[in-house]
This record gives C-alpha cells, sequence and structure tokens, in this order.
C-alpha cells in the first residue's frame, strides 16, 4: 500500500508566493481578535453603549474596533478593550 504525502506547497508557501502572506494574516488576526470581543461581550450581557462608554469612546470608534475588515487599530486600543471584558492581550513573535 502507498503512503500518502503532501503534494505541493502549503497555503502559507503559496501566499508568500503571492506576496500576499503577511496581508493576509495580519486580516485574519484582526477577525479573530475582533469575533473574539464581541463574544466576550456577549459573555458578560455588555451592549455597545456600554463597552464603549468602558473603554472611554465613542460608539463610532468601537465599531471601528469591532469590524473585522477595519485594521487600523492600535494595540493600545486592542489592549484596553481586552481588560474592559476582563480578558489580556498577548502578543508573540514567532
Amino acid at each position: 500500500m502507498k503512503k500518502k504525502g503532501r503534494i505541493g506547497s502549503s497555503f502559507d508557501d503559496f501566499l508568500k508566493e503571492e506576496g500576499i502572506y503577511e496581508e493576509v494574516t495580519a486580516a485574519a488576526i484582526k477577525r479573530v481578535l475582533a469575533r473574539q470581543l464581541v463574544a466576550h461581550m456577549k459573555r458578560k450581557n455588555l451592549s455597545k453603549t456600554a463597552f464603549a462608554r468602558r473603554l472611554h469612546t465613542s460608539r463610532a470608534q468601537l465599531d471601528r474596533l469591532l469590524d473585522p475588515e477595519n485594521e487600523s487599530v492600535t494595540l493600545g486600543t486592542l489592549t484596553r478593550a481586552a481588560h474592559a471584558v476582563g480578558r489580556h492581550l498577548r502578543v508573540d513573535l514567532v
């Protein structure tokens, strides 16, 4: 019986070859963080208005933070948002 192995390169390799790996990775990370914040808001029964108040910001700015397509969010904002839902932001270089 023949063993099945990998054929071709990985998806990461493909993205790197196309020159879009960093862009796609950053977008994916932002989407995950936005979804996690929304999930924690729901667990804590926090409305967007109450969450914005905790962050000392406007609802419009909160909507930009929670928008998975908007990548222009600072680490400081993400850290404050994590603390507002009782979590910590961790960033690793791998």
